[in-house]
């Protein structure tokens, strides 16, 4: 019982396997919040140019 109890505390493979997780939520993040933020600059862009091709009608 001692023996197991040992193994499982030198055991660190959960963590390393949480640290990957926490990483990869952290690149996504990112890259939603980079998508978001293009996808609102061409939006803005677009009505833009939209405005402007209704005036020259």
């Amino acid at each position: 019982m001692k023996n197991l109890i040992a193994r499982f505390v030198k055991d660190e493979s959960g963590a390393t396997a949480i640290e990957y997780a926490l990483i990869a939520a952290g690149i996504g993040i990112a890259i939603i919040t980079g998508i978001s933020a293009l996808g609102t600059a061409i939006n803005t862009k677009f009505g833009t140019i939209t405005t402007e091709l209704g005036k020259t009608q």
